[in-house]
């Protein structure tokens, strides 16, 4: 059930982080945080869009809001981030040992090979 857990959450990042718009809205609020109507100014779509963008990150668990009167203020909410990038780590490491296993494959083949001793050298 926890690893179940875990995974929904992980899908529900990704996918927020998935479209422009939102990655750009988390980009501002981790300069500070911001009213709706402040996060929607740089952008050419409606405040209702804006506010869509918002819910979805909010549902992903990567901002809070908080209402004050009429004001809706956006705070990011860096924790999944920091488990969406530990995700991201373990498979960047993954890819960087079989990559520098391919390496060293290729330049012990390289190395053994006739073509490899004569590479380079005028005949």
């Amino acid at each position: 059930m926890g690893e179940y857990s875990r995974r929904d959450k992980l899908d529900r990042v990704f996918s927020a982080l998935g479209d422009p718009t939102r990655r750009a809205i988390l980009r501002s609020l981790a300069q500070h945080p911001a009213t709706i109507k402040q996060i929607a100014r740089p952008f050419p779509v409606s405040l209702n869009t804006i506010s869509k963008h918002v819910m979805v990150l909010e549902r992903a668990g990567l901002l809070r809001r908080e209402i004050r009167g009429r004001e809706h203020h956006c705070y990011i909410d860096p924790r999944l981030l920091r488990e969406a990038d530990s995700w991201l780590e373990y498979y960047r490491e993954f890819w960087e040992q079989r990559l520098d296993a391919l390496e060293a494959y290729v330049a012990r083949k390289y190395k053994g090979s006739k073509r490899g001793a004569s590479h380079g050298k005028p005949n």
